[in-house]
């Protein structure tokens, strides 16, 4: 872990994170022998009754066991920090995604996360009806379940130079069963006929390798052609994971500004 440069947090802070509330290693799902946790960050006004919106950061991958729980790195304890201090309830968790294979089975741990967020919202002090979803990187793919369903309680999305698109990136002598699931996967093949009415915050990373940039340059795209509610902010000089690793004031920008829009869409201002 000390090699890892997802140890860092962001580099954007607010008042009140250190007073925010923290539950950690909530077990939400238990499957095939594991036990799969999840921490809580509240707010510090937090008390019995109190209804806060909640927001999930989806980690990305693939991510090989040897690098440890995602939920433990500190992008996400300063993520979850960041939201509880903002007037929302932060929601970090692990999934199982260490190869590309796993898609599928990280897909429904997500699921299980957000299914346990929602009905365990009483003990948690969330409002099950206010849900945005924040994805990182390689967890783009895992985006795609919120496009097809477009489940009314998931107020807003929000995608840090996420896979967004991942068709362009499969061999093209690839069978039709890898077609079929890159077309399934990829948040872009439904953007155009889904998107309307969720607001959605993309952040790109200017100098990221282009897997990730033409997947999200292909994603607004769609969602142009769609008239979607898009907000779209290029850290020209960023790179893949700036708001750990470029302190600038362009990354603390890109930051406050998605924090802005997950209060505004959530009504957590």
């Amino acid at each position: 872990m000390a090699d890892n440069p997802l140890s860092k947090p962001v580099v954007y802070r607010v008042a009140g994170m250190e007073h925010v509330v923290t539950r950690g290693d909530v077990v939400y799902r238990q499957d095939e022998g594991a036990k799969l946790l999840m921490d809580i960050y509240s707010p510090p006004s937090s008390n019995a009754g109190s209804r806060f919106p909640a927001v999930l950061f989806i980690h990305g991958g693939p991510v090989p066991p040897a690098m440890g729980a995602p939920k433990q790195w500190g992008i996400f304890q300063s993520y979850g920090a960041l939201a509880g201090a903002s007037g929302m309830v932060g929601v970090t968790f692990n999934h199982r995604l260490h190869s590309p294979t796993d898609y599928p089975r990280s897909e429904s741990d997500i699921l299980a996360a957000v299914e346990y967020v929602r009905s365990h919202a009483d003990e948690l002090g969330v409002d099950p009806s206010r849900i945005g979803i924040w994805v990182f990187s390689g967890g783009g793919p895992q985006v795609t379940w919120v496009l097809r369903q477009r489940p009314e309680y998931i107020r807003c999305l929000v995608a840090f130079y996420a896979l967004l698109d991942v068709r362009h990136a499969i061999p093209p002598n690839a069978d039709a069963a890898i077609r079929a699931w890159a077309q399934a996967s990829s948040p872009a093949a439904f953007v155009k006929e889904k998107i309307a009415g969720l607001p959605t915050f993309i952040a790109r990373a200017g100098r990221d390798q282009p897997m990730f940039n033409q997947a999200i340059d292909l994603f607004v795209s769609e969602a142009l052609a769609g008239n979607a509610s898009l907000d779209l902010y290029n850290h020209a000089e960023g790179q893949h994971s700036f708001d750990m690793l470029d302190d600038n004031e362009r990354s603390r920008e890109i930051i406050s500004r998605a924090l802005a829009f997950v209060q505004m869409h959530l009504k957590a201002v």
